[in-house]
């Protein structure tokens, strides 16, 4: 049984990773997906969606962008006529603490990962009102637990919780529930950038996989998993859901 049969979701960062992940099991689920990246790369994953039987479109923009993340949501409205599942997933990692991440990287990382959230969703929930539907926030397992060189990151993900909760207070009423997911680390290319750029890139996989009390890291289905059980449970709302292989227990 297809549990998301007819339903129409927007998907951020799909182009790699957990947005990806999700698109094709919400795919497979039978939704039709919006697949947004800021790159091409979500092109990627609607041809992956489109061989396997399903049905999806990609729309490049920068969510931060307002006039971009509105194109987001008038181009499925255009493509669709409406939208049931916004997952807010794209988002930005830039190392620093407060006295060396740069100015600029600060507030790139805030404009991604929150103001980002805020538009689409803004765009998004007139349309979501007309179908009872549901959002679901990429937050991470550092919203509860600080980690190093991650100063920024942390404070967005932070803002993304607390703004999960707020929504949801707002829009219950309108039968919208907003939830979060809270990811420990999880092994993606954007993982792989990033180690990338260490002096000994397997000392710091080791350690990034230290973080976690399974002693491994998440792969990027298990967190769509996730992200599939808060569209559909009905009687969840204004909840985080961490799926960190005990990075927070």
């Amino acid at each position: 049984m297809m549990k998301l049969k007819g339903k129409i979701a927007i998907i951020t960062g799909a182009g790699a990773g957990i947005g990806k992940a999700t698109a094709i099991i919400f795919a497979k689920q039978g939704a039709k997906i919006c697949c947004n990246s800021l790159s091409d790369s979500g092109l990627e994953t609607s041809k992956i969606i489109k061989n396997m039987g399903g049905d999806a479109i990609f729309i490049q923009g920068d969510v931060s962008n307002e006039r971009e993340a509105k194109s987001i949501v008038e181009n499925t409205i255009s493509t669709y006529g409406r939208i049931d599942i916004l997952f807010n997933n794209a988002g930005i990692v830039l190392p620093g603490s407060v006295d060396t991440i740069s100015t600029e990287d600060w507030d790139r990382t805030m404009a991604v990962n929150v103001r980002g959230i805020y538009l689409v969703s803004k765009y998004a929930i007139p349309y979501l009102k007309k179908t009872n539907g549901t959002i679901i926030n990429n937050s991470s397992s550092v919203a509860f637990k600080g980690v190093a060189n991650r100063a920024a990151y942390t404070a967005s993900k932070g803002a993304v919780l607390a703004l999960t909760r707020a929504m949801a207070a707002d829009y219950i009423e309108d039968n919208i529930r907003v939830n979060a997911i809270c990811p420990g680390t999880t092994n993606t290319p954007s993982l792989a950038d990033r180690l990338s750029k260490y002096e000994d890139p397997e000392e710091a996989r080791t350690q990034f996989i230290a973080r976690q009390k399974m002693k491994r890291l998440g792969n990027p289905e298990e967190i769509a998993e996730g992200v599939l059980f808060l569209a559909l449970n009905e009687f969840s709302t204004g909840i985080s859901l961490s799926i960190d292989g005990g990075m927070t227990m």
